[in-house]
């Protein structure tokens, strides 16, 4: 037999062999992640709603998978910083970022920011949705809506309302108050959210737009006036509090919470990390405990998450442009 002949005999079992051996490692591969701990940067300050819920699913993740998924708060920027370092972070499942409609707002609000969130991440999953109540200190001697409108009316700039910054849903929320009261209420931006609800405790900002979620305890035990809720219904966790549209039409306000990974992250583990996150959002136990608290599960698969992320692109780009609203980089 010819030395060609002889050799191709020998090799072909020898390939069909590495190629058998290489497809059946293919779904260990991909059944093995998560095989190391996972960080999820949670772009926001210590102690607001992203913050929270990052670490409760965090714990869940590390409970369903039995490897650590660790919170890294990377705040500043109105969330840029820790966007950007987690969009440029090695796209294997291992760097996973909490967004919320911050980042949607700042698709308009920052156009020149470092990144796209939908050609620089891919869409994970949803985590919940909450509403949001307008809180104010306890000595403003607003007793609801009407009565800070009217105190606005009659002294332009005389009151202020906290958040976390520029692009937030608190911002917004302040600022769609604004626009459809024909108001104007101060803004007073801060570092993070719990910095913001100290001091309007403290007298210091007169009242603040936060998530039902956090600020539900401070309300309670008087420590700030609930106002009103910012959602199309009364709120299951506040009944006794009135909706902002009840007074000023049309008004609609929540925050919401999702996670994304960086482009190129393999689509099995996004798949993976979906079907986890939607696992514990599906849990009786949690969903219990998280309408106690006044957030509401959300569940979809990555591309239905996409395209929501996409349709409220669009929302916050119409409400920006409506209020003439321009953030200076």
């Amino acid at each position: 037999m010819p030395i060609q002949s002889l050799v191709t005999k020998i090799l072909k079992p020898a390939a069909g062999l590495l190629v058998a051996s290489f497809l059946s490692a293919v779904p260990a591969l991909a059944g093995s992640y998560p095989s190391h701990p996972v960080t999820i940067i949670v772009p926001f300050a210590a102690g607001g709603s992203a913050d929270v819920y990052g670490r409760i699913l965090a714990q869940h993740l590390t409970a369903e998978t039995g490897q650590s998924f660790i919170v890294e708060d990377r705040p500043g920027g109105g969330s840029i910083i820790g966007s950007e370092a987690a969009a440029t972070s090695t796209p294997d499942g291992y760097t996973l970022l909490i967004i919320s409609n911050t980042h949607t707002v700042n698709e308009t609000l920052f156009p020149h920011k470092p990144f796209k969130l939908l050609q620089d991440f891919v869409p994970v999953a949803p985590i919940n949705t909450s509403e949001l109540v307008l809180v104010t200190r306890p000595t403003l001697g607003a007793k609801s809506v009407a009565d800070i409108i009217a105190m606005a009316k009659k002294n332009p700039n005389g009151l202020t309302f906290a958040s976390s910054g520029p692009g937030t849903p608190y911002y917004m929320a302040g600022e769609l108050f604004n626009q459809l009261a024909g108001i104007k209420i101060l803004h007073v931006p801060f570092k993070g959210s719990s910095e913001a609800r100290v001091d309007v405790m403290g007298g210091q900002v007169d009242m603040m737009f936060d998530a039902t979620t956090t600020m539900l305890g401070l309300i309670n035990s008087g420590k700030v006036d609930g106002i009103a809720t910012t959602g199309a219904e009364k709120s299951k966790v506040l009944p006794n509090l009135p909706t902002m549209a009840q007074t000023v039409p049309g008004y609609d306000a929540e925050i919401w919470l999702g996670v994304v990974a960086p482009k190129g992250t393999p689509p099995d583990v996004v798949a993976t990390l979906n079907a986890d996150i939607t696992k514990i959002a599906q849990d009786p136990a949690v969903q219990a405990e998280w309408l106690k608290q006044g957030a509401t599960p959300m569940i979809m698969t990555p591309v239905q998450f996409g395209s929501y992320i996409q349709g409220d692109i669009q929302k916050w780009a119409k409400v920006i442009q409506l209020a003439g609203l321009k953030i200076t980089q």
